[in-house]
Protein backbone atom coordinates (compact mmCIF):
# COMPACT_ATOMS: atom_id res chain seq x y z
CA UNK A 1 0.00 0.00 0.00
CA UNK A 2 1.43 3.40 -0.93
CA UNK A 3 2.57 5.47 2.07
CA UNK A 4 0.12 8.32 1.41
CA UNK A 5 -2.87 6.01 1.25
CA UNK A 6 -1.67 4.22 4.36
CA UNK A 7 -1.39 7.57 6.17
CA UNK A 8 -4.92 8.56 5.08
CA UNK A 9 -6.37 5.28 6.36
CA UNK A 10 -4.44 5.58 9.61
CA UNK A 11 -5.85 9.10 10.07
CA UNK A 12 -9.38 7.89 9.33
CA UNK A 13 -9.15 5.03 11.81
CA UNK A 14 -7.78 7.36 14.52
CA UNK A 15 -10.61 9.82 13.80
CA UNK A 16 -13.22 7.08 14.05
CA UNK A 17 -11.68 5.90 17.30
CA UNK A 18 -11.77 9.39 18.82
CA UNK A 19 -15.34 10.02 17.68
CA UNK A 20 -16.44 6.76 19.31
CA UNK A 21 -14.31 7.27 22.44
CA UNK A 22 -15.68 10.71 23.34
CA UNK A 23 -19.14 9.44 24.48
CA UNK A 24 -17.49 6.65 26.47
CA UNK A 25 -15.15 9.07 28.21
CA UNK A 26 -17.95 11.54 28.89
CA UNK A 27 -20.13 8.84 30.48
CA UNK A 28 -17.35 7.26 32.54
CA UNK A 29 -16.09 10.60 33.88
CA UNK A 30 -19.47 11.90 35.11
CA UNK A 31 -19.99 12.67 38.77
CA UNK A 32 -21.83 9.77 40.41
CA UNK A 33 -24.03 11.93 42.65
CA UNK A 34 -25.84 13.94 39.96
CA UNK A 35 -28.69 11.46 39.63
CA UNK A 36 -30.18 12.10 43.08
CA UNK A 37 -33.33 14.18 43.42
CA UNK A 38 -32.20 17.67 44.49
CA UNK A 39 -32.73 18.44 48.20
CA UNK A 40 -34.94 21.39 47.27
CA UNK A 41 -37.32 19.08 45.37
CA UNK A 42 -38.00 16.41 48.01
CA UNK A 43 -40.84 14.09 47.08
CA UNK A 44 -43.60 13.85 49.71
CA UNK A 45 -44.06 10.46 51.31
CA UNK A 46 -47.49 9.93 49.74
CA UNK A 47 -46.20 10.60 46.19
CA UNK A 48 -43.21 8.30 46.60
CA UNK A 49 -45.24 5.19 47.42
CA UNK A 50 -44.79 3.70 43.96
CA UNK A 51 -40.96 3.83 44.25
CA UNK A 52 -40.23 3.37 47.95
CA UNK A 53 -41.88 1.93 51.03
CA UNK A 54 -40.38 2.75 54.41
CA UNK A 55 -40.87 0.48 57.41
CA UNK A 56 -39.93 0.93 61.07
CA UNK A 57 -39.88 -2.29 63.11
CA UNK A 58 -42.01 -4.04 60.53
CA UNK A 59 -44.75 -1.42 60.32
CA UNK A 60 -45.22 1.10 57.50
CA UNK A 61 -44.12 4.63 58.37
CA UNK A 62 -47.42 6.07 57.11
CA UNK A 63 -49.29 4.00 59.69
CA UNK A 64 -46.94 5.15 62.47
CA UNK A 65 -47.31 8.78 61.42
CA UNK A 66 -51.11 8.61 61.50
CA UNK A 67 -51.00 7.08 64.98
CA UNK A 68 -48.59 9.80 66.16
CA UNK A 69 -45.98 7.25 67.21
CA UNK A 70 -43.03 8.89 65.46
CA UNK A 71 -41.52 11.72 67.44
CA UNK A 72 -38.63 14.09 66.86
CA UNK A 73 -36.65 15.20 69.89
CA UNK A 74 -35.02 18.62 69.58
CA UNK A 75 -34.12 21.38 72.03
CA UNK A 76 -35.21 19.34 75.02
CA UNK A 77 -38.75 18.82 73.74
CA UNK A 78 -40.39 16.33 71.44
CA UNK A 79 -43.13 16.63 68.89
CA UNK A 80 -44.99 14.13 66.74
CA UNK A 81 -44.00 13.97 63.10
CA UNK A 82 -46.54 14.34 60.31
CA UNK A 83 -46.34 13.05 56.76
CA UNK A 84 -45.45 16.59 55.63
CA UNK A 85 -42.28 16.45 57.74
CA UNK A 86 -40.86 13.54 55.75
CA UNK A 87 -39.48 13.90 52.23
CA UNK A 88 -37.81 11.40 49.93
CA UNK A 89 -34.83 11.72 47.61
CA UNK A 90 -34.51 9.16 44.83
CA UNK A 91 -31.42 7.95 43.03
CA UNK A 92 -32.35 7.79 39.33
CA UNK A 93 -29.05 6.23 38.22
CA UNK A 94 -30.68 2.87 37.41
CA UNK A 95 -33.09 4.46 34.95
CA UNK A 96 -30.43 6.63 33.32
CA UNK A 97 -28.02 3.69 33.05
CA UNK A 98 -30.66 1.54 31.33
CA UNK A 99 -31.31 4.29 28.77
CA UNK A 100 -27.64 4.98 28.02
CA UNK A 101 -26.39 1.39 27.76
CA UNK A 102 -27.20 0.67 24.06
CA UNK A 103 -25.44 3.79 22.69
CA UNK A 104 -22.43 3.08 24.91
CA UNK A 105 -22.21 -0.47 23.59
CA UNK A 106 -22.26 0.85 20.02
CA UNK A 107 -19.49 3.33 20.88
CA UNK A 108 -17.41 0.57 22.49
CA UNK A 109 -17.85 -1.64 19.41
CA UNK A 110 -16.85 1.24 17.13
CA UNK A 111 -13.73 1.83 19.25
CA UNK A 112 -12.82 -1.83 18.89
CA UNK A 113 -13.32 -1.81 15.12
CA UNK A 114 -11.29 1.39 14.75
CA UNK A 115 -8.45 0.04 16.88
CA UNK A 116 -8.46 -3.21 14.90
CA UNK A 117 -8.33 -1.35 11.59
CA UNK A 118 -5.53 0.87 12.92
CA UNK A 119 -3.47 -2.20 13.84
CA UNK A 120 -4.16 -3.88 10.49
CA UNK A 121 -3.04 -0.82 8.55
CA UNK A 122 -0.06 -0.12 10.82
CA UNK A 123 1.31 -3.66 10.53
CA UNK A 124 0.74 -3.81 6.77
CA UNK A 125 -1.72 -6.71 6.93
CA UNK A 126 -4.27 -4.70 4.99
CA UNK A 127 -2.18 -4.30 1.85
CA UNK A 128 -3.33 -3.95 -1.73
CA UNK A 129 -2.26 -6.93 -3.80
CA UNK A 130 -3.14 -6.38 -7.42
CA UNK A 131 -5.11 -8.87 -9.47
CA UNK A 132 -3.38 -12.10 -10.38
CA UNK A 133 -3.42 -13.50 -13.86
CA UNK A 134 -5.09 -16.89 -13.99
Amino acid sequence: MPPRIRLVFLGLSVSLFLIAAVPLYRELSRRPDIWWTPPTMLVPLAEGRDRAQIYARGRPVEELLEAGQLRLVEDGGSRALTSGDIGLRFNNWDRVRAESLPPLLVSAAACGVAAFMFLLILTGRLAYRGERAA
